[in-house]
Formats: structure tokens, C-alpha cells, sequence
């Protein structure tokens, strides 16, 4: 196989449910108030699907507004990739609805769990596949349906978590041309599984009659433990990624970092020194979406003109597993 293909983003997209849930609509539901909520987390509001929407819906709306401004069309598509740890069904995989979705009958599809590291997984998995000539292009989407997996009643979660879908299109070129992936890396820690997990649903632990009340397929989090790992290992993977591709923070124009909280992304600028400018925020209008954080936010500051061809930006990203991990683009 060819190793030398450079591989390009030449669309994004991005797809937000019309439902806005604001914290004066948690205050209702839960112990709890704005100010709280603000102090605690940044987050203003976040969208929520509808009864009738699924993942792979917000997923194939995200992909093909992508796949638009890619000039791709459909049939073309060579490679599906959608992360997310709220799929349609534990099988088939959600790319799979996908892949029917927008007729791409010419298409590998497969997911990927990574939780809120799963795009740049994704991403990382594609561009490989790309590189080596496996596939010519790929289109990789993070897509999640958190509020199905939300306890309304755990108010140190429920405040947290949104849905939507984000999706990039990757094709491959033979000369240097805009948006291209210059390194990616990725780690893991598994011996920290406790910290963020769903616990019920699984073949560890099914849903039963007995325990269908128990809320287990819900989120459960240790936000301390959480925090502090994903400051350190964010920034980790920042500085790895930069010294493999032989740059500094200096050379970047802009990090865009997973949405999860806003006290993690200062406490990441702050590591930094990086200017309000230089890190891109927008986990008040959203609040954590997971796998579909970085994509939302990467199509998002691509479409109000935050990049602009020849800057180098910086996709960051940490969730359950522990994963987390990095890109590097120059636009």
C-alpha cells in the first residue's frame, strides 16, 4: 500500500437538536439554580433530542451537511466512522443506520466508543486508513444522545449533558493543500474505569425486571477525580502532540478543546498561558456532548471564520475509559 498520502478535512458540519433545556428549566426539575449551575460548570443551556430522534438521525443530518460542503457526494463515500457511547442499538452499529441514511452503499461502517475521545479516535483511525490508501476518503462524526442515559433526579450530572452531532470529511490528496492532519495521538488508562461509566446495560450487568428501577444505566461520575485527570491529560497530549510535530504553542491559533466544563478549559489555558482568543468555548450554548463535542465546536469556529487557511490549530480531548488525545491541523 502507498504510505505517502496527506490526508485533508474538506467539509465539516454540525447538527443541534431544536430543543433548548436551560438551567431555569433544571431548577424545576431537580435541587438546584442557575447560579449554581454557572459557578459550577459554565453552562447556560444544552439541546435535547426529541423522542423520535436517535443518534443516527442527528449523525446522518450532521454528515450530510458535511458531506455538502465537502462536494462529496454519498455513493462516494468509501468509510463511515461514528463514535458515541449512546448508539440506535448495541448492534448493528449506529454508522450502520447511517450508512443507509445517506444510501452510502459503498461504505465500510463501523463505530467506535472512546466516550468523549471518540471523534479524535475516529479521526486518528481515518486519516491512517486514508494515509496507507486502505479507503480514499472517510467521513468521521461524533454523535451522542446523552439525555437517554441521564439521571434527572442526580443533580450533580443532569446539569451536565446535551445532544448533538458533529461530523468532519477526510479525503485523501497528493500535494499540500489546506486542512491537513499533520499527527495525532491517543492514550488510555483503564485501570481508572470507575471514575465516569454507565453501569447497567451491559453483559456485566443486564437490565432486569428487578432492577429496571435502579437507575444503573445512567451516568455516574467522580467529577473531582475527573477534573483533575482531564486537565493533566489534556495537557499532556497537547504538548506531546506539538513536540512530534515539531511545533510549539506558539505556532497554534487555536486549541479546541473537549466542552465538558468550563473551569477545565480555563484551568487548560491557564496550564497554557493562552489568551481568551486562543481557546475555543462554546460549552455554555451546549453543555458536554461527548464524542460530539470537538466536531460541533471544530465545525462551529470554522464556519465564524475563527480559522483561517494556513493556521495551525490544536483538537483536544479526554472522556470515560480514561482515553484521551490530540490533533494537529494546519487549515
Amino acid at each position: 500500500m502507498n504510505q505517502s498520502y496527506r490526508v485533508s478535512i474538506s467539509g465539516t458540519g454540525s447538527y443541534l437538536p431544536k430543543k433548548i433545556l436551560t438551567n431555569a428549566d433544571l431548577e424545576k426539575m431537580v435541587e438546584t439554580s442557575d447560579e449554581w449551575i454557572l459557578a459550577r460548570t459554565g453552562i447556560q443551556e444544552r439541546r435535547i433530542a426529541s423522542d423520535e430522534e436517535f443518534t443516527s438521525h442527528m449523525a446522518t443530518n450532521a454528515a450530510r451537511k458535511a458531506l455538502e460542503k465537502a462536494n462529496l457526494k454519498a455513493e462516494e463515500l468509501e468509510l463511515i466512522i461514528t463514535a458515541t457511547i449512546t448508539p440506535d442499538t448495541p448492534t448493528p452499529a449506529t454508522s450502520c443506520y447511517v450508512q443507509k441514511n445517506l444510501k452510502a452503499m459503498k461504505a465500510i461502517a463501523f463505530d467506535i466508543s472512546a466516550a468523549c475521545s471518540g471523534f479524535i479516535y475516529g479521526l486518528s483511525i481515518a486519516n491512517d486508513m486514508i494515509a496507507n490508501g486502505t479507503v480514499k476518503n472517510a467521513i468521521v462524526i461524533g454523535a451522542e444522545k446523552l439525555s437517554a442515559y441521564v439521571n434527572w433526579k442526580d443533580r450533580s450530572t443532569c446539569i451536565l449533558f446535551g445532544d448533538g452531532a458533529g461530523a468532519s470529511v477526510l479525503t485523501r490528496s497528493t500535494s499540500e493543500e489546506k486542512n491537513q492532519i499533520i499527527h495525532n495521538v491517543m492514550a488510555t488508562d483503564g485501570s481508572k474505569t470507575h471514575l465516569l461509566y454507565i453501569q447497567g446495560g451491559g453483559s456485566a450487568c443486564p437490565l432486569t425486571n428487578e432492577n429496571i428501577d435502579e437507575s444503573l444505566a445512567t451516568l455516574a461520575m467522580l467529577g473531582k477525580e475527573i477534573f483533575k485527570h482531564a486537565v493533566t491529560k489534556m495537557g499532556e497530549s497537547i504538548s506531546i502532540a506539538l513536540q512530534e510535530a515539531n511545533l510549539s504553542i506558539e505556532d497554534i491559533k487555536l486549541i479546541i478543546p473537549h466542552q465538558a466544563n468550563l473551569r477545565i478549559i480555563k484551568a487548560l489555558a491557564d496550564k497554557f498561558k493562552l489568551s481568551q482568543e486562543k481557546i475555543f468555548v462554546n460549552v455554555e450554548k451546549y453543555g458536554n456532548t461527548s464524542a460530539a463535542s470537538v466536531p460541533i465546536s471544530l465545525d462551529e469556529a470554522h464556519t465564524e471564520g475563527k480559522i483561517q487557511k494556513g493556521d495551525y490549530i490544536v483538537l483536544v480531548a479526554f472522556g470515560a475509559g480514561l482515553t484521551w488525545g490530540a490533533s494537529v491541523i494546519r487549515w
